[in-house]
């Protein structure tokens, strides 16, 4: 993570210039262990979670060019687009012959989203006073 001008580095964790809560390091553990900047950087694109959106509405496995074919993008991003959710974990891959077929790891998502949403209740949830 880079530093900017408005943020400055305290003791491991980067805080606002302004002040603000900044942990110790190691403070959290749980939360440390569930952040995955792929995983981030992953759903982070409009474009990718369009071809997640894609992927979800079929309930199964799709080629890259059905995939291709729900967005508005060209064949060749969208391959790099599943590559790169592919590799965050979010997607499977099943080679049959010359075609190659994505779905949706929806098992090892939900458990990796409820490990991070678990890890911010312990980390923080006794501080807000109520949980949603």
């Amino acid at each position: 993570m880079q530093v900017t001008g408005k943020q400055r580095k305290r003791g491991g964790c980067t805080a606002p210039a302004g002040g603000g809560a900044c942990a110790a390091p190691g403070a959290c553990p749980p939360l440390e262990e569930a952040l995955d900047a792929r995983l981030f950087k992953a759903l982070a694109d409009p474009s990718r979670l369009a071809v997640l959106h894609c992927l979800t509405r079929s309930c199964g496995s799709r080629t890259v060019t059905e995939v291709a074919a729900c967005c508005s993008v060209d064949l060749s991003v969208v391959s790099r687009h599943l590559a790169i959710l592919r590799d965050a974990g979010v997607l499977e891959v099943e080679k049959q012959g010359r075609q190659t077929f994505y779905r949706v790891r929806y098992d090892a998502l939900c458990r990796t989203l409820r490990a991070l949403a678990d890890a911010l209740e312990s980390c923080c949830g006794s501080e807000s006073g109520t949980r949603s």
